[in-house]
C-alpha cells in the first residue's frame, strides 16, 4: 500500500490494475465488509485496506459479562489481523475525509507525521462515540462503557472500591466508597449496572465487614422510563425487579455536576461517589464533520437503501456507508424513519454492503436493504433478564438464556464462539473470579516507587567522594 505525506499536493489517485477499496472503521461494519468482499472477490480483483486505531472489534452486548467476570474480556473482542486474512490493517485513527479528491488522512496510534491514502471505493464503518454532555466533573471523573477496556477498568474499580471500604473505619469514606452510579436507562446501562450488582452482591460474601446492604447503586435516567427498546411493559417489569434488587432508580432526573466525586442531580439530591459510569446514548462518530461527504442534522452520513451515499444531486460516487454512523433508511418502518444503531442492523447492513459493492464493480443492479427487527433482548444480570421476541413477551430465566443464546451466535468466528461456551461451561462447576487487578490501569506505579525509594537512600555525589 503506498502513503504520502500530509503536506503533499492532492493529486488524482494512479491508475491502478487492482482496485483499491478502504474502509475505515473495524467494528461491525468494517470486519464484516471485509470478510463478505474477500469472499467474493480474490487480490488480483480487489485490494482492500482496513483503517482503525484498534487491531481488534469488540462485540458491545457481552460488554456487562466481561465487567462483570462472567467472560473473559479477552473472549469478547475478534483479533483483525487473524480473522482478515487477504486484507490490510492499518492502525490509525482517520482525521480528515476528502472523497473529491478520494483520499483520507490518518494519524498514527503513538508516533510519527499524519499520512494520506488514497482509494478508489470507500466504505464508511467508523460506527459512533459516546454522547457527552457539559457537566461539570463529567469529562475528568466519570468512565464509559463501550470498550473491552472500559468494562475491565470498572470491575476493577468497582471491586478496589469495595477492598478500599473493608479497610477504612471513616463512615463517610466508606460510603463513598461504595456508592456507584450509573447513567443513561437503555440497553448499555441497564445491563452493566445489573451485571455489575449481581457481580458486588456476590463478592460482598468474601468480605466480613460489607453487607449488600452497605452498597448503593443509582441509575439516573432523563426520560419516564427505562429500556424503552423492549416496550412499555418489560421495561416496567425490569425496572421492578431493579428496585426489588435495592437498586435506586431516577427518572426524570438529570447528572447536573459530578466535580470531584460531588454528585448533584437535577432533583436537589447531592451526595458523594467516587463511581460514575456514562451510557446516556450514542453519536455518530465526530471525525465526519471534518469531511466533505454530505451528513444529516444528527452528523450520520446520508445514504441510500441500497447503502451508498447520497446528497441533493444524487448518488455519491465511490462511498458507501452504513452502521451507527449512516442514516440509512428503514423500509419497514415508517416514512422517513432511520434503521436503529443496533449490533443486529450493523451485521446485516455490512454483509449486504459487501454484496451490493462487489455487484456495482462487476456491473450487475444494487438490491436495498431491508430488515424487519426481529426482536430485543436484554440481561438484568446473572439468570434475570426480558425479552421481546416477535411479540412473545418473555422475562426471567428465559430471557436470560435468550440473551445469551442469540449474542454467542452472532459473535463473529467460531474460535471467539467456542471460548465463549467454555467460560459459561466452567462457570457452572467454579465461582466466577472476583479479584480487582486495579494496578493494569497504573501497571508502572510499584517499580516508580521502588526506583524513587532507591534513589532516596543513595549518597550524593560529593556526599560519596567525603
Amino acid at each position: 500500500m503506498t502513503a504520502s505525506t500530509g503536506t503533499a499536493p492532492a493529486s488524482t489517485p494512479r491508475p491502478r490494475r487492482t482496485k483499491r477499496i478502504l474502509i475505515l472503521g473495524g467494528g461491525y461494519i468494517g470486519l464484516y465488509t471485509a470478510l463478505g468482499l474477500r469472499k467474493r472477490m480474490s487480490r488480483e480483483e480487489v485490494e482492500i485496506a482496513i483503517v482503525d486505531p484498534r487491531s481488534y472489534m469488540t462485540y458491545q452486548p457481552f460488554l456487562p459479562e466481561a465487567a462483570a467476570g462472567a467472560l473473559e474480556p479477552r473472549h469478547v473482542v475478534a483479533p483483525l489481523r487473524r480473522e482478515l486474512r487477504g486484507c490490510t490493517l492499518v492502525t490509525g485513527s482517520v482525521s480528515e475525509i476528502r472523497h473529491a479528491e478520494r483520499r483520507v488522512v490518518v494519524e498514527p496510534v503513538e508516533e510519527g507525521e499524519p499520512y494520506e491514502l488514497s482509494y478508489d471505493e470507500l466504505v464508511i464503518g467508523l460506527g459512533s462515540v459516546a454522547r457527552t454532555l457539559p457537566i461539570p466533573g463529567l469529562a475528568e471523573f466519570a468512565i464509559g462503557f463501550k470498550w473491552v477496556e472500559e468494562a475491565t477498568a470498572l470491575r476493577n474499580q468497582v471491586l478496589g472500591k469495595m477492598d478500599v471500604a473493608a479497610s477504612t473505619w471513616d463512615p463517610e469514606l466508606r460510603r463513598r466508597k461504595l456508592t456507584f452510579v450509573f447513567v443513561g436507562g437503555g440497553f448499555a446501562g441497564v445491563e452493566a449496572l445489573g451485571e455489575i450488582e449481581d457481580m458486588a452482591r456476590a463478592a460482598s460474601k468474601n468480605f466480613d465487614g460489607i453487607r449488600r446492604e452497605d452498597m448503593r447503586f443509582i441509575l439516573v435516567e432523563g426520560a419516564g422510563r427505562i429500556l424503552p427498546e423492549v416496550g412499555e411493559e418489560l421495561g416496567g417489569y425490569a425496572m421492578e425487579q431493579l428496585r426489588a434488587r435495592g437498586i435506586e432508580i431516577h427518572l426524570n432526573t438529570f447528572l447536573d455536576s459530578c466535580v470531584d466525586g460531588d454528585i448533584k442531580l437535577s432533583t436537589g439530591e447531592e451526595f458523594e461517589a467516587d463511581t460514575v459510569v456514562w451510557t446516556a446514548g450514542v453519536k455518530a462518530n465526530p471525525v465526519l464533520g471534518s469531511s466533505d461527504l454530505p451528513l444529516d442534522e444528527r452528523g450520520r452520513v446520508r445514504a441510500l437503501p441500497t447503502l451508498q451515499v447520497v446528497d441533493d444531486d444524487g448518488v455519491v460516487e465511490g462511498v458507501w456507508a452504513a452502521g451507527d454512523c449512516a442514516a440509512v433508511p428503514d423500509l419497514t418502518g415508517e416514512h422517513g424513519a432511520t434503521t436503529g444503531p443496533t449490533a443486529q442492523h450493523a451485521v446485516r447492513q455490512a454483509k449486504h454492503l459487501a454484496a451490493n459493492l462487489v455487484r456495482a464493480l462487476r456491473g450487475e443492479p444494487l438490491e436495498d436493504y431491508k430488515h424487519k427487527n426481529i426482536g430485543t433482548v436484554a440481561s438484568l444480570g446473572l439468570g434475570k433478564g426480558v425479552a421481546n421476541v416477535g411479540g412473545l413477551k418473555l422475562r426471567g430465566p428465559i430471557a436470560w438464556f435468550m440473551h445469551r443464546s442469540y449474542h454467542m451466535w452472532a459473535m463473529p468466528t467460531l474460535n471467539r464462539k467456542v471460548r465463549i461456551v467454555l467460560d459459561w461451561t466452567t462457570a457452572l462447576f467454579f465461582r466466577r473470579e472476583l479479584v480487582a487487578l486495579g494496578s493494569l490501569q497504573s501497571p508502572r506505579a510499584s517499580f516508580v516507587a521502588a526506583a524513587t525509594n532507591d534513589q532516596k537512600k543513595q549518597p550524593s555525589p560529593s556526599a560519596a567522594k567525603e
